[in-house]
């Protein structure tokens, strides 16, 4: 991290901006591995994270002197330990990690699994992968860090990863997915890779153009593990995005009387993958005239809903937002209330809200929504940010 950033994170006048400048323990050098040496520094060219992973890369430096290039794994494992109680197991002290590896063009597309060690100074497993462990002839690693190193160790080095860690900034996109230590501690037996718990990102699929049949199969790309982009900015026309077509998106089209073979909509998959944090996607929906995004609940996940043009209804649950159950003078609902059908469970009772361009609907974890446009000739647009609220 450039130096002058603190200057600016740290003035008085910019303290409002705090929420855009937001400096991380993760540039700080006295938290990685071979620090534990005054000999070795690091330059840590960039960073990206994803719930509990933080994906580290940039260069190594003994006595002052370039060594290699490296990229440094953590993972905090909530997911984990969830997916191994399932299977009546605990972690232990090591992990696996499946790591793929992608320059900009992807013709370098070298894969490896490496283990990862619990560290108490940063509370998450860890390790990091070297460009090279070998010293110059003249010199040696200093005992400290020595023992750190090996095949299994918490410094270790791929020799496929070699020549991209030559140069760091040539890794554009790194993918991982995590399972618990090969070995079932204190028992000592083999845990298969069928068998062992993983946790890939919740089998983690995207959208993407491929057919313009509504509701295709095609259309949805497995993925089954985590991207940490390294690209630092992206622009975009969203009109030139294709979008994919869903025939009765969220609802059930046995019994919902809205459902009909018509009735499709439009998403403009803007964002997905790229996105860090825990965001999931951005993206623009298309509600045709008379057509609608049937009820449905969110569980782990929120979502806000921004309406850029059209006008129409939004169903939000009784209750979820107690603003909307009120009355006017008379005790008679501002909104009215209407009996929807929600994908998957059975019918609840929904406000009727107007909206239009400039409404929002923001929907927490256990909230139900849906939308419906009323109109006769004019699209509904709106645009939704979906994220993990774990």
């Amino acid at each position: 991290m450039d130096s002058r950033f603190n200057d600016i994170f740290t003035s008085e006048a910019n303290e409002v901006f705090k929420v855009v400048f937001f400096p991380d323990r993760i540039y700080h050098n006295e938290y990685l591995n071979a620090t534990r040496s005054p000999r070795y520094r690091y330059n840590v060219q960039e960073v990206r994270g994803y719930l509990d992973i933080t994906v580290l890369k940039g260069e190594v430096y003994v006595d002052g002197t370039r060594l290699a290039g490296f990229l440094r794994i953590e993972y905090r494992g909530s997911r984990l330990v969830e997916q191994t109680r399932i299977k009546n197991r605990f972690l232990g002290e090591r992990l696996v990690a499946w790591i793929k590896l992608r320059d900009a063009t992807d013709a370098n597309t070298p894969e490896a699994r490496v283990t990862l060690h619990w560290d108490q100074w940063v509370e998450a497993y860890q390790t990091e992968i070297w460009e090279t462990l070998e010293m110059p002839a003249t010199t040696h690693h200093d005992f400290m860090v020595l023992d750190m190193m090996g095949d299994d160790g918490s410094i270790t080095r791929v020799d496929a990863f070699s020549s991209l860690l030559a140069d760091p900034h040539v890794v554009r996109r790194v993918e991982l997915a995590f399972r618990e230590a090969e070995v079932n501690e204190p028992f000592g037996t083999f845990i298969s890779d069928q068998d062992a718990a993983w946790d890939n990102n919740l089998l983690r699929s995207h959208q993407e153009p491929r057919v313009p049949e509504p509701s295709s199969q095609l259309n949805t790309v497995a993925d089954q593990n985590y991207l940490l982009d390294f690209q630092r900015g992206w622009y975009r026309d969203a009109l030139t995005v294709t979008p994919v077509r869903y025939r009765n998106a969220m609802m059930d089209g046995d019994s919902n009387p809205d459902a009909a073979p018509g009735n499709i909509i439009l998403m403009r998959w803007l964002f997905q993958r790229e996105l860090g944090g825990s965001m999931i996607f951005f993206h623009e929906v298309t509600v045709p005239a008379g057509k609608i995004e049937g009820n449905h609940q969110h569980i782990g996940s929120e979502e806000l809903y921004y309406v850029v043009s059209g006008e129409g209804i939004a169903y939000l649950r009784v209750g979820d937002d107690p603003a909307t159950d009120a009355k006017d003078s008379s005790g008679k609902d501002l909104f009215e209330i209407e009996e929807r059908h929600v994908m998957g469970l059975s019918p609840a009772q929904f406000r009727r809200l107007p909206i239009k361009a400039g409404s929002m609907i923001f929907t927490k974890s256990g909230g139900m929504h849906g939308i419906r446009n009323t109109g006769s000739t004019e699209d509904l647009k709106f645009v939704a940010f979906l994220y993990q609220s774990r």
